[in-house]
Parts: C-alpha cells; sequence; structure tokens
C-alpha cells in the first residue's frame, strides 16, 4: 500500500519477491489513499477478504502503509491476529509467523490494553471531578407540562407543531400521548369491571 507519489510499482516487486519466497499465491490490495485516513478502499477490502480468510499471511513494505495512526495501526494488527493472519513487514523485519514476531504482537495487545485501560479511567475521574465540582453528567432533564402536551396533541396540532412548543422531540410526544391513551383505557375497564358476590362455596357475577 503507498501514495501514489511513492513509487507503487517499486514497493509491490518487493512484496511480490517476499511471497515468492514464501510459495505463497499473490493478492494484491494497492491504495493510492494517504495511511492518515482510517477508511481507504484496498485496506478496507484487504480486512473484508481476512474476515472471509481468503489468505494466511499479509505482506507490507513497512509499518506506515497500514496505517499512520498507532491507534488505527494497533487495531488492524490485532484484528488481522485474532483472525489467525500472518503479518509480515519489510522495513521493520517483523514476521508474527515467528517467536519475535509473535512476541511483538503479545507487546502491542499490552500496550493496546494498557491504553484502553487508561482511557477508562481518565473518563470516570473525569466524572468523579465533575461530580466534586457539582456539575451535572449527562443530559439536564426536560422540564415541561406532560398533560399539556397531550392536550395540546389532542386538540388537532401537530406532532411537528407540539415538539417544537416544548422543545422535545416528535417522538416523545407520541410517547406521552400514548401512555395518556393507556392510562385512560385501563381506567375505563376498571370501572366496567363486574363485581363478585359469594354464594355458599362458589362465586357468580352479579
Amino acid at each position: 500500500m503507498s501514495t501514489g507519489d511513492q513509487h507503487l510499482e517499486t514497493q509491490l516487486l518487493d512484496l511480490r519477491e517476499m511471497a515468492k519466497q514464501r510459495g505463497c499465491e499473490i493478492a494484491e490490495y494497492p491504495d493510492v489513499i494517504s495511511g492518515t485516513k482510517s477508511k481507504r478502499p484496498g485496506l478496507d477490502q484487504l480486512l473484508a477478504d481476512a474476515r472471509r480468510h481468503r489468505f494466511d499471511v499479509v505482506f507490507v513494505v513497512a509499518f506506515d502503509r497500514i496505517a499512520r495512526n498507532v491507534r488505527h495501526f494497533l487495531d488492524v494488527l490485532d484484528e488481522l491476529n485474532h483472525l489467525g493472519i500472518e503479518f509480515v513487514s519489510k522495513r521493520e523485519n517483523v514476521d508474527t509467523s515467528g517467536p519475535l514476531g509473535r512476541a511483538m504482537l503479545t507487546i502491542i495487545g499490552a500496550i493496546s490494553d494498557l491504553e484502553r485501560s487508561l482511557i477508562v479511567e481518565r473518563v470516570r475521574a473525569g466524572m468523579r471531578r465533575a461530580k466534586l465540582e457539582g456539575r451535572r453528567i449527562g443530559r439536564a432533564p426536560l422540564h415541561f407540562d406532560r398533560q399539556q402536551v397531550v392536550a395540546d396533541r389532542r386538540s388537532g396540532m401537530s406532532l411537528t407543531e407540539v415538539a417544537k412548543q416544548y422543545h422535545v422531540s416528535r417522538a416523545t410526544v407520541c410517547r406521552l400521548t400514548n401512555e395518556a391513551r393507556g392510562l385512560k383505557s385501563h381506567a375505563g375497564n376498571q370501572e366496567k369491571a363486574v363485581p363478585l358476590t359469594e354464594t355458599g362455596n362458589s362465586q357468580v357475577a352479579a
């Protein structure tokens, strides 16, 4: 994978030779979009075929042909590892089929887990700090007259009009209206309930 001004054909020749030495059949996934982009046609197709187990090893000229962002590179390498696909990089001389390469994957996985743990801890620390400072966490609760929302909707106002007037979503208007309709129906059923009187050991409707 390479950007257009970095002699793509030269890099492909090197990778073809590496694959030939391993006795591998070749499927190429060239990209002419910068490695700084996480979404690239060649890389996206490579990962899609990896998930279909269409190959067993990935050859790259260098780590930065996969991604320039460490987080994205770790994600790609971690997915290939879980799929049982070997990863070979020419410049860094890394081959995950060997013990040193597998050790590198273990180290990368540990770094990845550490990074995720640090992110979680930073989020939790931020929430604790916000709570101590008296700041609200999450959305502020909406304060509006729910009964009036239902009344306005029943009066003929459209969903959009009611939602705009009370600064709520159309879904909220629908939910409140349906809940009110359900409560009214439940109350009506209770009024129509038939009382029971006891006659001997049995119950009959009066």
